[in-house]
């Protein structure tokens, strides 16, 4: 048998037999009873059973130890209350809208196989959950801009090496010094930001905390030792510090600004940017850390806000507008031809599976699984394909070895749990002495818990509108099944109530066949507008919502931004779905064509451009409004050139130089 297999069978015993003991327990009687410590060495036994209870308190096992006051011996405890998941009150729909968060989920999400584990547990003894979608679900599309093949293995090393606080290398890709080198981190916590992972920890070659993006890892990631821990998490770390900060707010801030909001544009700022800032008198006071970064922002506004304060951040302004009209007046330069691919511009990993649960956690869900079949009988029968089915994370061919490790976990003296064994395409079950003890579903481990965390952050309003209860009250239900283990490192999801009233209604639209009226404000309008539209689909395109529509206002398909939307009111009339009508985001798109300087070339070769010849870079990019690609040329400050379509670059140069006299910054230049 296996190393690992040996392991399990440990720590399962372990369990089994604190639990059946009921009483405090000493490490003698752990060698002497359970299985796969008695044949050891006194000396291997102190490393193996330390190993142990550090790998099973870090999988969320509740030991409690405490040293006896006569004899000075550490005793251990396990109470079964505590090991498994209490009772919870969350209905039928409730549980059935979080399968359908794994419906929308898979194939596109790292840790759906640690989100269905987890939902296998909560369902244990419900015979009313649904596993198939709701007709909602049906008309949502998740799209993750970060996810690639490359993710989910990199993440399922990053998520081991957390949890066992190990140290790894890899090699990394620094897009602003465009070099790969080495690193050597601690890794203290995953965090999914604006629709892209960080990996965030203690840079051992800096001595300093850093943030790195997991898509610019380059090649495996490697333990750097072999040791089995080699460090520890600060207690003061905080991950919540390193997540929600806009561009202008990366690094040390140097200073703050004040910046005039025009028209109806608070309510937006103060919806989008209100953690980052505040709002005085129609003034949006914030801190920043990169100049740049912040005229970017002003110029995306068009003209809806105003740089105040520093005059720096106006000169910076002011001399991004003279670009972009300086580079857009006359014929569009010529682009250089295509350079061939670089290793910096991709991954050179080979696609591995995604976050896989842990293998004890796994057996523990099948075990509960078998025992709850057999109900009050001793034995029961399973299709096997039905196993396989519910425990994906166990492969057809390992199956028979999974069901002998159960066979082998015992409560000492002899006492087993359960003989399950697979004849033919039917696994028969036995259900032994003690095995009621194991009946009910453990605990979620704390990767189920974060798998979970992450379904509600990237489709909690949808779960909300589905389960037709506030998303709150679903959280706080299961919030208290994660166990008293330590989930600092995983960011709480961040929903904005907003957003999730705004997809209930839609949602409800969609169900329903009603109207909805809608106020809008579009990127480039001062003042929202009031629309009557037929809703048809939602979209999640991280980190925005979409639901695309029949706008009955402008007689015509529309796509809305929810977090542009002031509101959203379910009317009483009804339409009559379009026949073969399936809106999308950017039907009758058209395509522009974007050349970036060598300055900012690496950064949209990670977006997708092609990397030409000079150093600068071209892409083509599928444009759904005017609009949008006016406020996108001129938050990139001169440092990109539209080449076509040809006839927007006289209305770009000449909105730059409007732009300019709005503001007030057309005299201002450069400091010297």
């Amino acid at each position: 048998m296996s190393h690992d297999a040996d392991k399990l069978i440990r720590q399962l015993s372990l369990v089994a037999f604190l639990m059946a003991e009921r009483r405090p327990i000493t490490a003698r009687d752990v060698k002497s009873n359970v299985e796969g410590y008695s044949e050891m060495s006194d000396e291997a036994f102190a490393r193996r059973f330390y190993s142990d209870r550090a790998e099973l308190l870090s999988l969320g096992v509740p030991l409690q130890s405490q040293r006896d006051e006569f004899t000075g011996e550490e005793l251990y405890t396990l109470r079964s209350e505590q090991y498994f998941l209490p009772k919870l009150d969350l209905e039928d729909d409730e549980l059935a809208a979080l399968q359908t968060a794994l419906y929308l989920l898979e194939g596109k999400f790292a840790y759906a196989e640690p989100l269905r584990l987890a939902l296998q547990n909560l369902a244990l003894g419900r015979p009313g959950f649904v596993e198939t979608p709701t007709a909602t679900a049906g008309r949502v599309e998740v799209l993750d801009p970060d996810y690639s093949p490359e993710m989910p293995g990199r993440l399922a090393k990053l998520e081991g090496a957390i949890s066992k606080q190990r140290t790894v290398r890899f090699e990394y890709w620094s897009i602003s010094r465009d070099e790969v080198s080495e690193r050597t981190l601690n890794p203290y916590a995953l965090l999914p930001d604006n629709g892209v992972w960080y990996v965030v920890g203690h840079d051992l070659d800096r001595d300093d905390i850093r943030t790195f993006r997991v898509s610019r890892i380059r090649g495996d990631i490697r333990f750097a030792t072999r040791r089995e821990r080699d460090f520890r998490i600060p207690a003061d770390f905080d991950i919540e510090r390193y997540r929600g900060r806009p561009p202008w707010q990366i690094g040390d801030p140097v200073g703050e600004a004040r910046i005039e909001v025009r028209g109806d544009t608070a309510w937006w700022v103060q919806r989008a940017y209100g953690s980052t800032g505040r709002l005085e008198d129609g003034v949006f006071v914030t801190e920043y850390s990169s100049l740049p970064q912040l005229a970017s922002w002003v110029l995306r506004q068009d003209g809806r806000a105003v740089p105040l304060e520093p005059e720096e951040l106006r000169r910076e302004v002011a001399v991004a507008l003279r670009r972009v009209r300086e580079t857009h007046e006359g014929p569009p330069p010529q682009p250089a031809r295509e350079a061939p691919v670089r290793a910096t511009d991709g991954p050179a990993e080979r696609p591995a599976g995604p976050v896989a649960p842990e293998r004890f956690a796994v057996l523990q869900a099948l075990l509960a699984f078998l025992l709850a079949a057999c109900g009050e009988e001793n034995e029961a029968e399973i299709p096997a394909a039905e196993l396989l089915e519910r425990f994906p994370s166990i492969p057809a061919e390992e199956l028979e070895e999974h069901l002998s490790l159960l066979n082998l976990v015992n409560f000492g003296g002899g006492c087993y749990t359960v003989y399950a064994e697979l004849r033919g395409d039917v696994v028969h079950v036995d259900k032994e002495l003690w095995g009621d003890t194991f009946r009910l579903a453990p605990r979620l481990t704390p990767l189920e818990a974060r798998a979970i965390r992450l379904a509600l952050e990237y489709v909690g309003p949808m779960i909300a509108a589905d389960a037709h209860t506030p998303l709150e009250r679903v959280r706080n239900k299961l919030e208290e099944t994660f166990g008293q283990f330590e989930l600092a490192q995983t960011p709480e999801p961040q929903v904005a109530r907003a957003e999730e009233d705004l997809v209930s209604t839609l949602a409800q639209g969609m169900r329903e066949h009603r109207l909805v009226e809608i106020e809008y404000q579009k990127e480039i309008d001062a003042r929202p507008s009031t629309r009557l539209v037929e809703p048809y689909s939602l979209e999640r395109q991280l980190p925005n919502w979409y639901v695309h529509t029949w706008d009955r206002t402008a007689g015509a398909e529309r796509s809305f931004r929810l977090d542009r939307m002031r509101s959203a009111r379910l009317t009483e009339e009804r339409f009559e779905p379009r026949e073969g009508f399936q809106p999308t985001r950017l039907r009758g798109a058209r395509t522009a064509r974007v050349l970036y300087r060598a300055e900012v070339a690496r950064w949209a070769v990670e977006r997708g451009a092609r990397r030409l010849a000079d150093g600068t870079a071209l892409r083509e990019l599928r444009v759904g409004s005017d609009e949008w690609l006016e406020s996108e040329i001129l938050a990139l400050r001169g440092d990109a050139v539209l080449l076509e379509p040809a006839e927007l670059r006289s209305r770009i140069a000449a909105r730059a130089h409007a732009l300019a006299k709005e503001l007030g910054v057309e005299r201002l230049r450069a400091r010297a």
